[in-house]
């Protein structure tokens, strides 16, 4: 069974230095820094309680209301990078889900903890900020190759949750669209016309990033090279 072992939320905040000679030591503003929750915390349609988005753009809103990640990657992580400090949180998300990850997480699944209910919505897509936060240069690469992404959840009934619930599975409409599935099909869908039509037929599949395969799918059977 999946368990919700910790919960994060944070504010925006720049960072960075005028006179950083690195990348990431250059001016930048994020909220991928945030902090554990001691206790019940709320969780509402478009976001944890005290929890905000730096570019609401391109994050944040009711398909992207909460960003979970599985706890069980951290010890690979840590192995890998040589960070022995990288734990809960590290890749900015606010739940971290021990027992459930992209390739057990299916699009549309719907699960409750405690009064809340979740329903799986979209791969998280990995910016540029991962590599920012752990200040290296390979990270994005190695999170997209490995699929250690993360993924999204839109809130069907609004709720209070606690560190250390259990996640129950109520439904899995689609068992074929695993979270990891998804996401690969979603990176490569001006190469597979197929499995992009098939995705985007998905109606749990968040809204934005169905209505780009759509756009990707007319511009490939209308003979239109590129992709978003």
């Amino acid at each position: 069974m999946a368990t919700l072992i910790s919960i994060q939320v944070g504010r925006p905040r720049n960072l960075g230095a005028p006179s950083g000679i690195e990348v990431w030591e250059k001016p930048w503003r994020s909220a991928f820094f945030k902090v554990p929750v001691s206790g019940p915390v709320f969780v509402g349609r478009t976001n944890v309680a005290g929890d905000k988005q730096a570019d609401p753009r391109v994050h944040g809103g009711p398909d992207m209301a909460v960003l979970c990640y599985s706890a069980d990657h951290y010890p690979a992580w840590r192995e890998e990078l040589g960070l022995p400090e990288m734990g809960p949180g590290g890749f900015g998300e606010n739940f971290t889900i021990a027992g459930l990850d992209e390739w057990s997480a299916c699009i549309g699944d719907i699960y409750s903890v405690g009064d809340l209910v979740l329903q799986a919505s979209q791969p998280r897509g990995p910016c540029y900020k991962i590599g920012y936060r752990w200040k290296r240069a390979d990270l994005l690469e190695r999170v997209e190759k490995s699929g250690r992404h993360g993924w999204y959840a839109r809130v069907l009934q609004e709720g209070t949750v606690e560190a250390g619930m259990a996640l129950a599975l109520r439904e899995r409409p689609n068992p074929e669209w695993s979270v990891r599935r998804a996401a690969d099909v979603y990176r490569t869908k001006a190469h597979d016309n197929s499995a992009a039509t098939a995705l985007a037929r998905v109606t749990e599949f968040a809204e934005r990033p169905r209505r780009q395969l759509e756009r990707a799918i007319a511009r490939t059977q209308a003979g239109k090279p590129g992709s978003e």
